[in-house]
């Protein structure tokens, strides 16, 4: 998609620790296409598209990595990458099979990992206050390395607008696949000389969206965002914006690999014991995503791909109310037994719709045993917009006779 050719040799400078972080936080996910993941989601999640097996993309985000840490370019990262795909017998990726393949193939993968993590460092650095204080207008730099120049990126070249300014939010650099435009920070000074030279505003049309693209006239296919802005947002967040797409392949791949390293804020037992004695917290605690989407989904004829797991602050409370020891095999649910209401789900030994809840929504009721125990939890399905997610409405047990 790419309308111009880098330079091989791209130089990004010295490597910084901002730069480096951004890349270290990442979290390695599963692709299947390089579009699976789009826009800011990339500053949480790490990918090569077609790279499933996590060994393999450990190695390779390693790789990167290690390039940026110890500043040794292309080539070196080449070598790394060919040693890497011998080690796992990675095939069918796009570029195999030829030696201009390969090379092209990983210079995409070090130029835009390199572009992205660079840009990411410079805006922590460029909106750190104290900078922006003395620093609060923004410039854009285009590249004269660049042998064949965009041109919409050439003539957006000194453009110098407020750092809040919405044009930032979309034409922050890099837009697009080899793209070495850059952005620098100047002075109030330097803005309003800009502004007298007519560099003030951003030309007409800048927000015109291009139907081939989805993103801003000039900027490729999911480069319409600001690397480095979105470091905080919960990954579940860019999920259900559809920013990272569950190809049904790895689905609960990827759904077990984000369990294990982003899951919830504090262990499902603490939450539970703060809940009955804090009636004030009225936030649900996440403690995953639905690992088995396609079971849940038959069973209640919705789509739940990508739907998150929720304790709601209420429910530790309405358990210990509503099921405690009945005199017989029905025992009280305990704080630490909220730990294990992900695997009943994701690991039922039985699924099955319950009765439709009070607010007329599905729900599904999961049972399993666990150490001679029977749990069976019951998970309202929420379907709104901005949440999607099975949430917890009753956890029982039975023990043995």
């Amino acid at each position: 998609m790419a309308t111009s050719t880098p330079a091989l040799n791209v130089g990004f400078g010295t490597p910084f620790q901002a730069q480096i972080d951004y890349l270290r936080n990442k979290l390695r996910l599963p692709t299947e296409r390089w579009d699976d993941i789009q826009r800011s989601a990339h500053d949480r999640a790490f990918i090569v598209a077609g790279a499933a097996k996590a060994d393999l993309l450990a190695d390779l985000h390693r790789a990167v990595t290690d390039t940026a840490t110890k500043g040794t370019g292309l080539e070196a990262f080449r070598r790394d990458f060919k040693a890497i795909v011998a080690k796992h017998g990675w095939t069918g990726w796009t570029g195999e099979g030829s030696s201009g393949g390969e090379a092209w193939r990983t210079r995409v993968i070090y130029q835009t990992n390199m572009a992205t993590s660079y840009a990411a460092g410079r805006y922590q650095q460029m909106t750190d206050p104290d900078v922006l204080n003395l620093h609060p207008y923004w410039r854009y730099i285009h590249s004269d390395g660049v042998q064949h120049p965009r041109p919409l990126h050439l003539s957006w070249h000194g453009i110098t607008l407020l750092h809040n300014h919405p044009f930032w939010k979309t034409h922050f650099c890099p837009n697009g696949w080899g793209c070495q435009c850059r952005i620098i920070s100047v002075s109030k000074a330097e803005g309003l000389r800009s502004a007298k030279a007519g560099l003030g505003d951003p030309p007409e049309g800048w927000d015109q969206i291009d139907p081939r693209t989805g993103a801003q006239v000039g900027i490729d296919k999911g480069f319409d965002y600001t690397p480095g802005a979105a470091t905080d947002t919960p990954l579940r967040q860019f999920v259900q914006d559809k920013l990272i797409t569950y190809p049904d392949a790895i689905a609960s791949a990827l759904s077990r690999d984000v369990n294990r390293y982003i899951n919830a804020t504090e262990r499902a037992s603490r939450f539970a014991a703060r809940m009955q004695v804090d009636r004030a917290n009225v936030e649900p605690l996440w403690v995953g995503f639905v690992e088995n989407p396609q079971d849940v989904s038959r069973l209640i004829g919705h789509d739940v791909s990508g739907y998150t797991l929720l304790i709601p602050s209420d429910t530790p409370r309405h358990v210990e109310k509503s099921h405690r020891n009945d005199g017989g095999t029905q025992r009280a649910p305990q704080p630490a037994d909220f730990d294990q209401v992900a695997t009943v789900l994701n690991a039922a030994d039985e699924l099955r719709a319950g009765d439709l809840s009070r607010k007329n929504n599905a729900t599904v009721v999961a049972t399993r045993n666990i150490d001679g125990e029977i749990y069976r939890a019951v998970f309202e399905v929420l379907t709104g917009k901005k949440n999607r997610s099975l949430s917890l409405q009753s956890l029982l047990i039975k023990t043995k006779k």
